[in-house]
């Protein structure tokens, strides 16, 4: 469901994207080519800044937004999910936030308040919220990073986990064109 906010803005999504039924997109959300958005999906811009304005969530070309997967900012601040990303089921992104190209972000997983490089993969059930997360980083299941310092502690990022972000975006860009090949079948 593609739906104004109060302030009057209008989800802008690409073409070539699928959004779900299911999901609901409300506000200044721009959704770039090739974005897959799942089931039940809450993608919602609608906080105005001190001066009455907004700022955009910007889902980048080729990413995926996966089932129940809720992104929202607070006034004056922005989400950016980058190209090629990867926000798995469950997941809250909640801006001010940043996330880089090819990025992985697992089950269940909280991002607040933070920056997250390329390349990087964040694993299921963790939280990452007033930090930067340097590209190229791997944080493993259930952690939680709440200061740069807490980074320290974590190691770069493999090929494999990297090679299964790809595998995971590459797997939705099927699925944006399977969906939209059928969605007027029902």
């Amino acid at each position: 469901m593609i739906r104004r906010n109060p302030n009057g803005d209008v989800p802008v999504v690409h073409e070539t994207a699928f959004v779900d039924p299911t999901a609901i997109l409300c506000g200044k959300v721009i959704v770039e080519e090739n974005v897959f958005i799942g089931p039940y999906a809450v993608i919602r811009a609608d906080e105005v800044n001190e001066v009455g304005g907004m700022d955009a969530i910007t889902i980048g070309a080729n990413s995926n937004i996966q089932d129940g997967v809720v992104i929202h900012c607070k006034a004056g601040s922005s989400v950016i999910i980058g190209e090629g990303s990867s926000i798995a089921h469950r997941s809250i992104i909640h801006g001010p936030c940043q996330v880089g190209d090819r990025v992985f972000i697992g089950f269940n997983s909280v991002l607040f308040n933070c920056t997250v490089g390329a390349g990087s993969v964040v694993r299921h059930n963790s939280v990452i919220e007033g930090c930067q997360v340097p590209p190229g980083f791997h944080i493993p299941s259930t952690t939680n990073v709440r200061s740069d310092a807490d980074l320290a502690k974590i190691t770069p990022v493999t090929t494999d986990e990297t090679s299964l972000s790809e595998s995971v975006a590459q797997a939705n860009l099927e699925l944006v064109r399977g969906y939209k090949r059928i969605r007027n079948e029902f």
